[in-house]
Parts: C-alpha cells; sequence; structure tokens
C-alpha cells in the first residue's frame, strides 16, 4: 500500500509539474500602465448690460436713430477665458411700449447696427479699427468671435419709428443677449 501511494505521489506530481508547463507564460506574466484624464474648467463666461440703448427725447412721428459708435448706444460687457470662442444671439424686439402697455413704438435694427470691440474698452465712439467687428448685422453676428484679454464688448444701436399720433410717456423694450463659449 506504501507503494502505492508513494506511486500516486509521483504521478500527482508528474501531472501538477506538466500543468504548469503546459500554461502560457503570458498567462503567468502580467505588467500594468496608468493613464491620467486631464481637463481644464474654463473661467465662467459672463455677460452684462453697463448701458442700455437710449433714443432720449422723441417727437411723434419723427424717427430718430442712434448708430453703433455713438455714446447712447447699448453697451453689453462679456467676460471669461481669454481668447475663448464665443458664441453671440441677440434676441431683439420689434416694438418698445409704455410701462402699462396701452401704446407700443416701433423699433429697427438694421444691417449694421451692431459692432463688437475685443478691447473691452465700453467706449463705443472710441472703438478702434481691427480691434473686432464694426457695423455688423445684429440678426446674424459673427460666428468666430473670441474674449479679449480685457473683455469683450457688443455695442448696439438702432432706429425708433414713432407714429404722428404717438402717446406720450417713456417707452422699453428687452434687449436679450446669450453668449456661450462654443469650444473653439
Amino acid at each position: 500500500m506504501v507503494a502505492r501511494t508513494q506511486k500516486l505521489i509521483r504521478i500527482s506530481a508528474f501531472v501538477a509539474l506538466l500543468t504548469c508547463m503546459a500554461i502560457p507564460r503570458s498567462a503567468v506574466a502580467q505588467d500594468v500602465a496608468v493613464g491620467q484624464a486631464q481637463a481644464v474648467v474654463l473661467t465662467v463666461v459672463s455677460v452684462t448690460s453697463s448701458a442700455s440703448l437710449n433714443f432720449g427725447d422723441v417727437l411723434q412721428g419723427v424717427s430718430t436713430s442712434i448708430a453703433n459708435n455713438n455714446a447712447s448706444a447699448a453697451i453689453f460687457e462679456i467676460s471669461g477665458e481669454t481668447d475663448a470662442g464665443i458664441d453671440l444671439y441677440l434676441l431683439l424686439p420689434q416694438q418698445m411700449h409704455l410701462a402699462d402697455n396701452s401704446d407700443r413704438m416701433p423699433i429697427i435694427f438694421g444691417s449694421t447696427d451692431a459692432s463688437i470691440d475685443t478691447t473691452g474698452a465700453g467706449n463705443p465712439p472710441g472703438m478702434a479699427a481691427g480691434k473686432g467687428w464694426q457695423n455688423v448685422n445684429p440678426n446674424s453676428l459673427p460666428a468666430t468671435v473670441t474674449i479679449g484679454s480685457a473683455g469683450t464688448d457688443l455695442y448696439l444701436g438702432g432706429t425708433t419709428v414713432p407714429s404722428p399720433n404717438q402717446k406720450a410717456g417713456s417707452y422699453s423694450a428687452d434687449v436679450v443677449l446669450t453668449v456661450s463659449y462654443n469650444g473653439q
């Protein structure tokens, strides 16, 4: 019986040895690599309205226009990550109205009523040529706008057309500028 047990032990050892030899070398060897995920979070894009489009005193039946390079033009100030690409979209009113909504006055935005200043100067009359886009269509703003090192401003002019019997009073309307990063 002892001989038989020793024979079984030898056979078991031999089978174990063959099993170890039969396992491919790659199955017993391993390697590890560590990669990384990275991201840079940009400064939040921000837009504020620092000046309203101000037509001032308007006479019944007399159109009044404000150019985008006039001191009375609307000013929107945009800040965020320098040189980051942004998309701009203006929601423009078709009319202004009295506070009690009892009368309305048309407002028109022409194809050259906006300018975009990449110096962030906040000065429509002093916008330097070549520092942005001058006299662009506010309904179709450029797609390649970036934020300048001191910010970017949008200047907006327009025309109001009061009727000959326009009701006296203070008229207003919301002009909305939406700004978002575009990944460029």
